[in-house]
C-alpha cells in the first residue's frame, strides 16, 4: 500500500486482462494450473482476474514466479525487474506477472546463499530487491508515480486506467527513480 510502490501511464492499463482470460479459457489444463497456484476454482479464474489491478513495478521485486510444464505449475523464486508490469491483488501483492500471464505468489525465504541464475540487467542491485508484503487492510486507492511526465496519480482498485486522477505527491516519499522500460 505504500505510495510509491507500483507505477504506471495515467490513463493508460499496463495489462490486457481480457486477453489473459481468453488465453486460459482456451486452454482448460493451463486455466485449471493457474487457478491452483492461486487457490482458486478453475471457473473462478475471469472473475479474479478482473478484481485484480494493473501497475508496473517501480523496484526490483522478488516473487514466486510460476511456469507451466507437464500439465502442471512450476514455481521457481525470481527477481522481477522495475517496469515490469503486474497484475496486484487487494492487499497489494504481485499475483500475475502481464508479459506472460504466470500467476506469482510472494517469495519464500530460502536457505543458505542463494544462487543467481539467468541474466541480470543494467543497475541490478541484490542489495535493492525489495520483496512486497500484504497491506494490514483492503488498499482501495493505489498511489501511483508516472515515470513518463514525474506525476503522481491515484487508481482504483480493479480500475484498469479509465478513472486515474492525478494527485499530488505523497509527503515523505522519495520519487522513484526511472523505469528502464519506459
Amino acid at each position: 500500500s505504500a505510495p510509491g510502490l507500483y507505477g504506471g501511464t495515467r490513463n493508460v492499463a499496463t495489462c490486457d486482462v481480457e486477453k489473459q482470460i481468453t488465453a486460459l479459457t482456451a486452454d482448460p489444463a493451463k486455466n485449471k494450473a493457474f487457478a491452483s497456484v492461486q487457490g482458486i476454482a478453475p471457473a473462478a479464474v475471469p472473475g479474479y482476474l478482473r478484481s485484480l489491478t494493473p501497475v508496473q513495478l517501480q523496484m526490483d521485486t522478488r516473487v514466486t514466479n510460476h511456469g507451466y510444464k507437464n500439465g502442471a505449475p512450476t514455481s521457481y523464486q525470481a527477481v522481477l525487474q522495475a517496469g515490469t508490469a503486474v497484475l496486484v491483488d487487494n492487499r497489494g501483492v504481485p499475483r500475475v506477472r502481464c508479459a506472460c500471464g504466470n500467476p506469482l505468489l510472494p517469495m519464500v525465504p530460502q536457505q543458505g546463499t542463494p544462487k543467481p541464475t539467468g541474466d541480470s540487467w543494467p543497475g541490478f542491485r541484490q542489495s535493492n530487491v525489495v520483496v512486497v508484503l500484504p497491506s494490514v487492510t483492503v488498499v482501495n486507492v493505489f498511489i501511483m508515480y508516472d515515470p513518463r511526465n514525474g506525476d503522481w496519480f491515484s487508481r482504483q482498485r480493479g480500475d484498469e486506467g479509465a478513472d486515474d486522477e492525478k494527485t499530488e505527491p505523497p509527503p515523505n516519499v522519495i520519487k522513484p527513480p526511472p523505469s528502464p522500460n519506459t
